[in-house]
């Protein structure tokens, strides 16, 4: 090779050089200069990261400070898949130590067009933790709470439960969701190229959520549930509910339905099962109703309760035929009788003395077709035909508890305003949110000298002879309350062979301290509420007695008539 050609590849050498030089000068002045902003927002991206802190859940808890709903403390593991290194390792770990599908994780983890994978959520922390300490890259933990319910079936339907995310999804859990959560707090970090992290630039402090507490009773409402079962069971009924209210501040003690499901499952629970049928299911109530036409016609001054009417085995209203439910001949009754007995021809014809007008006004001012206002989402109004729709049958129909629909909660409460001395208090099931009680509203119903001639009456249909409630006494307490036996209209008239059977009450009459009320759905080997519903009312409310330590108002060997 001769100088000359040496010296031109020299010289083709160092030009390529300079070019690659000037390239790279040119390269870096448009990364420093020019696109130094995005670039350093991309680094700062790849390297800082924000986090959501979750606030821990409020505790749910029952009168006596039993928690129903906790926030159960664990760990949650995931992955940035661009930033792992040994995917097939991380998949068998995560199998290993967080019970995780590995070979569901595996094919995620190559993915590196994402940037965010779960490994296990709601891990145990322990577990959590020697995962952690494996060191693998872009695997990074926070803590997170679990909604639990330690009490298991315990007042499912009422507490509801709360979703994956914490969120309240059913019950009081949705009710007071935005109380119950609390305010999340959120961290800033740094991370090396592993992913790990290094530093904590900023924090915002979490704001646990307020605690709720109801005005349930555990043991109350433990037994209230096995009574429900019990019944279920002896009569080969399909459903049933009741409710423990006192009378005197709206406090429900007891929320109880059967068949029932564990809290802890109800993903996996059918939603017919999981909705609280006392808040929104409604259903005729049959001759519970009947009340409601007597406390009208006694506060109209229309009848007394000894005013005596003729009155045969069936009364024609239109174009509907209205009997009572045993055959009998024509009899005098008083008003007093016809509740005790239950006669449907009497309660038409004490609605007839009190008009159509008459009668409507007093259903509102009870409270139906209307809601209570119970601190509950998805309450039924019940139904009540509008009195322009009316037709001359109806005066025949509602009196006796047929053609209206009422919740179990609405009619509870209405015979509580009976036992507080006609006033009506507004049921609540939560007594306060953290530190603030509920604020109680009250109306009055009925006068106190009409509230005392039906705590009476109502109390013969418990203890007198041939009354349709003595299945509901208790030894030592007056009890007075109504039977119910109502069909169940289907969208051909009524259904033939399905009844619900209800019996609701209050004990002691003297000073009333609770007021019970037991439906039975469609029950099969009876269908009287003074039959399959009163005995279920008697053993709850024997139970709440001595659990309360109510003292006895009668001898328990004496009559159980209220003085």
């Amino acid at each position: 090779m001769s100088q000359k050609q040496a010296n031109r590849r020299i010289r083709l050498l160092l030009a390529i050089f300079v070019l690659i030089f000037a390239g790279t000068l040119a390269r870096a002045i448009w990364l420093q200069g020019v696109n130094a902003a995005s670039l350093g927002k991309m680094a700062e991206r790849q390297h800082r990261e924000s986090i959501s802190i979750p606030a821990g859940r409020g505790t749910i808890l029952d009168d006596t400070g039993l928690p129903i709903a906790i926030g159960e403390q664990t760990t949650t593991v995931y992955a940035d898949p661009r930033q792992v290194k040994r995917p097939l390792a991380l998949a068998q770990a995560a199998h290993r130590l967080l019970g995780a599908d590995a070979n569901t994780l595996y094919p995620q983890l190559l993915n590196k067009k994402n940037g965010f994978l779960y490994l296990k959520r709601f891990a145990d922390p322990k577990a959590a933790t020697q995962l952690i300490k494996l060191n693998f890259a872009g695997v990074n933990s926070y803590p997170e709470e679990r909604r639990t319910y330690p009490q298991g079936p315990l007042a499912a339907q009422v507490i509801g439960y709360a979703g994956t995310d914490n969120k309240g999804l059913a019950g009081l859990e949705v009710e007071y969701d935005k109380r119950l959560s609390g305010t999340p707090g959120k961290q800033t970090i740094v991370r090396d190229p592993f992913g790990r992290a290094i530093d904590i630039i900023s924090s915002t402090p979490e704001r646990q959520g307020t605690d709720l507490f109801t005005t349930l009773d555990h043991t109350i409402q433990a037994n209230a549930e096995s009574v429900l079962r019990q019944t279920i069971h002896q009569w080969g009924a399909q459903s049933a509910t009741a409710v423990v209210l006192d009378p005197r501040t709206g406090a429900v003690l007891a929320m109880a339905q059967a068949p029932g499901y564990n809290a802890n499952n109800a993903n996996t629970v059918p939603f017919a099962l999981q909705r609280n049928r006392a808040v929104t299911d409604q259903y005729e109530p049959g001759s519970v109703f009947k009340v409601v036409t007597v406390a009208g016609a006694l506060s109209a001054g229309l009848v007394t309760p000894d005013t005596k009417f003729t009155l045969p085995y069936s009364i024609k209203v239109a174009d509907r035929t209205v009997h009572d439910a045993e055959l009998r001949g024509t009899e005098t009754m008083s008003v007093a009788q016809i509740l005790s007995r239950s006669s449907n021809v009497g309660a038409v014809t004490i609605a007839k003395e009190l008009g159509a007008d008459g009668l409507m006004s007093w259903i509102s001012k009870f409270g139906f077709g209307k809601p209570t206002g119970i601190d509950f989402p998805g309450e039924s109004s019940g139904d009540v035909l509008p009195l322009d729709q009316w037709s001359g049958s109806t005066i025949g129909n509602v009196p006796i508890g047929q053609g209206v629909a009422v919740t179990p909660i609405q009619l509870a409460s209405a015979y509580a305003a009976i036992a507080n001395d006609g006033i009506w208090v507004q049921p609540h099931l939560v007594g306060r949110v953290g530190g603030a009680a509920s604020k109680l509203v009250r109306r009055r119903v009925v006068s106190a000298e009409v509230d005392k001639e039906l705590k009476t009456m109502l109390t013969g249909v418990v203890d007198e002879n041939g009354a349709t409630g003595t299945a509901a006494a208790i030894a030592g307490y007056s009890v007075a309350g109504k039977t119910g036996t109502a069909q169940v209209p289907g969208p051909n008239g009524y259904t033939t062979g399905k009844y619900v059977a209800s019996f609701v009450g209050m004990v002691p009459v003297k000073n009333p301290r609770l007021v019970v009320l037991v439906t039975v759905n469609y029950p099969t080997k009876s269908i009287f509420g003074g039959v399959v519903a009163a005995p279920a009312f008697a053993q709850i409310a024997k139970f709440d007695l001595q659990y309360l330590s109510v003292p006895p108002d009668l001898p328990v060997t004496g009559s159980t008539t209220a003085p």
